[in-house]
């Protein structure tokens, strides 16, 4: 395949004339891309957007955020799931404030070596801040090459990995790097979606492969995903007369590592209140309270939490007790950086 420099033309032209107006198209400091591309990686523009502001409100430096708490960045981070980009991007920040005097590194290469950084977000920070002429593949990216060309190599595969960049790579306007790839970012994202792609209205429709053989909407081709994963999570959210309760951090590997939860009992299956009881008094949960207590449930049918690969079956038991060991008071509460299905048990819950 050669060159095709009309399709960079049509490409940046489309951009400009449609391109939304976001804080981070207003700056090349790499701090600020940085923070973008990784809060926006598997989060949507319009989630993503109210975090980036606050970030860029709470932490205007790289040094600010590295002088913060895990405990912190994590709360602020809350909702935006996928924990583990908050955990990298807080080492990341500590390393570039403290080991680099706040310094991103300028290239690529140097840029890969950052904790939680993979090729597409070194190859957006290095042309948008550098104009170093890598090219960024996302899920936009494979979604409008995959039609444009009408290629059917599964885009999760070690070869379509490697074709779509390699191509990626072909069609990048070298003299203009960063507005080629925040164009064809934006137009995946805007027109040529998923679902419902503005084929009647489209720059490429002349030339699309997809348009042309009539089937847009089965590519990109994707290999089969992970078997989803049942689990059932019973939540024990003790309660003294004194209004104090329990709550742990989820130390490992794993989800929401870092954050905190009460105490769990977990099953294979969904179970009784019988059941429960049985399970609660043989476990170390039951320790730390007095003899006599009160069990209510909060919710008779689970709650289902769906996770990439993972379904989680949860309830929430309430455990009245005269008074705990160890226990923190309930208003604390919000102050401590919790999974999403924690803090909506929260909002619904009547301390």
């Amino acid at each position: 395949m050669q060159k095709d420099l009309n399709f960079s033309k049509i490409l940046i032209n489309w951009y400009l004339k449609y391109k939304r107006d976001l804080p981070w198209r207003h700056t090349t400091d790499p701090y600020f891309i940085w923070l973008s591309e990784i809060m926006l990686q598997q989060t949507q523009v319009a989630q993503g957007l109210p975090y980036y502001l606050k970030f860029i409100e709470t932490y205007p430096t790289v040094f600010h955020l590295a002088k913060a708490s895990q405990k912190e960045v994590l709360k602020n981070w809350q909702g935006l799931g996928y924990y583990s980009r908050a955990r990298n991007l807080h080492e990341t920040a500590k390393y570039v404030a403290n080991e680099r005097d706040g310094k991103f590194p300028e290239d690529y290469k140097g840029l890969l070596r950052l904790k939680g950084v993979g090729d597409y977000t070194a190859s957006a920070i290095a042309s948008i801040c550098y104009n170093e002429p890598v090219a960024v593949v996302d899920g936009n990216v494979y979604r409008v090459l995959s039609r444009y060309f009408g290629i059917e190599t599964p885009i999760n595969s070690t070869k379509g990995i490697k074709e779509f960049k390699a191509m990626a790579e072909l069609l990048l306007d070298e003299k203009q790097p960063a507005l080629f790839n925040q164009a064809i970012m934006e137009f995946g994202a805007r027109h040529c979606k998923p679902k419902n792609p503005f084929c009647d209205t489209c720059p490429f429709s002349d030339s699309c492969k997809a348009v042309q053989d009539d089937n847009v909407l089965s590519l990109p081709v994707k290999l089969k995903k992970t078997t989803i994963k049942k689990r059932y999570l019973n939540y024990v959210v003790i309660l003294s007369d004194n209004e104090n309760t329990q709550i742990k951090q989820r130390v490992g590997k794993g989800i929401w590592q870092g954050l905190y939860e009460f105490p769990c009992i977990e099953t294979k299956k969904d179970i009784s209140e019988t059941e429960f009881l049985s399970l609660f008094k043989a476990s170390e949960i039951s320790n730390n309270i007095n003899e006599n207590y009160n069990v209510s449930l909060f919710n008779d049918v689970p709650i289902v939490h769906k996770l990439s690969h993972q379904h989680l079956y949860t309830k929430f038991w309430i455990v009245r007790v005269s008074t705990i060991n160890d226990g923190i008071p309930t208003h604390q509460l919000k102050d401590y950086p919790v999974p999403v299905l924690i803090a909506r048990f929260l909002e619904d819950f009547s301390f």
